[in-house]
């Protein structure tokens, strides 16, 4: 594997933990209704566990909010049940095929943990970067070992480690504070 290899791949990670990130932190409350709010749901259908996507259409109402549009009316109590289990606090309403969802508004208290529970999602996609830069390193040193590259190919390797490591977790840290402001607004 070249260096060049190694770069590409670890830049690829990162940008997939970045990724990752980004729909962790769409999944945390901020008091306006999201159809991402409800994308880690699963509900029991037809003998198994399914996410609630495949279950129904999932819209958003107004800003306070959601409707999600059941498929199979057989499913319509299963799907409010998992809705209201899912530990969201949420609680959801049938109404024919269609059960509404309205997103209460946050309290203090609540809202600061969803800054803490951010800035931990936040934490653990920066550690991750951190060891996709090692892992690079860690292939630098390697090809240094085995003399396919010199001690300046592998400097230039560690700056552009550095230089992408920086890049992300400023992406990051960026999505943490618009979460953060997203969070906090009343």
């Amino acid at each position: 594997m070249s260096l060049r290899e190694i770069t590409q791949k670890a830049e690829a990670k990162m940008k997939k933990s970045v990724e990752s990130f980004q729909h962790e932190i769409a999944a945390i409350r901020t008091g306006k209704a999201t159809t991402a709010l409800l994308d880690h749901v699963k509900v029991d259908a037809y003998g198994q566990t399914m996410p609630l996507k495949q279950i129904g259409n999932v819209g958003v109402q107004d800003a306070h909010t959601l409707m999600v549009q059941v498929w199979d009316k057989s499913m319509v109590a299963a799907t409010e049940k998992a809705i209201r289990d899912a530990n969201l606090g949420l609680n959801p309403v049938a109404e024919g095929q269609s059960i509404r969802v309205s997103i209460p508004p946050l309290n203090e208290e609540r809202r600061k943990e969803y800054v803490k529970l951010t800035k931990k999602y936040g934490e653990d996609a920066k550690i991750a970067l951190r060891n996709l830069r090692r892992e690079m390193l860690h292939g630098a040193d390697k090809l240094e070992k085995d003399k396919e590259i010199g001690e300046d190919a592998k400097a230039n390797c560690k700056k552009d480690a550095d230089n992408l490591v920086h890049k992300y977790e400023k992406q990051i840290s960026d999505m943490i504070v618009q979460k953060e402001k997203e969070i906090m607004e009343v």
